[in-house]
């Protein structure tokens, strides 16, 4: 199955025409928002992050893409190819020790993915 095929536990599947699943996406986004209003439960936030990994995977080589062919050079080339990397490094970092250090990664990877949607998002409009 190729990356962008589909893949259990709610994550990314395949549709006509798109292969990202916006709605799937954005219940991953909530469900990672809500994580914070109660316990910090180390085994959601180990799952979350697999899940946030995986949608920024599929997500980040289509925004690369995309910024080069709208952008070639410039300013704003840099500013979301530096954006990109930021992202891609944060995807690296792991959970750390402890559940809040594993609850900050998942609210960073939460708000590195909404970026990327929007972007998403708004490159499927053109």
């Amino acid at each position: 199955m190729s990356a962008r095929s589909r893949q259990d536990s709610g994550k990314l599947r395949q549709t006509s025409g798109d292969p990202i699943d916006a709605d799937t996406i954005r219940g991953t986004i909530r469900r990672a928002l809500q994580l914070g209003s109660g316990r910090l439960d180390l085994s959601s936030m180990v799952m979350l992050e697999e899940e946030l990994r995986g949608h920024i995977a599929l997500l980040l080589p289509e925004a690369r893409e995309a910024a080069h062919r709208r952008w070639p050079a410039g300013g704003e080339s840099h500013q979301r190819r530096a954006r990109f990397d930021g992202i891609e490094q944060q995807m690296k970092q792991g959970l750390g020790e402890g559940p809040l250090s594993a609850h900050v990664q998942v609210q960073q990877l939460t708000k590195d993915l909404q970026y990327l949607l929007v972007l998403h998002t708004a490159e499927a409009r053109r």
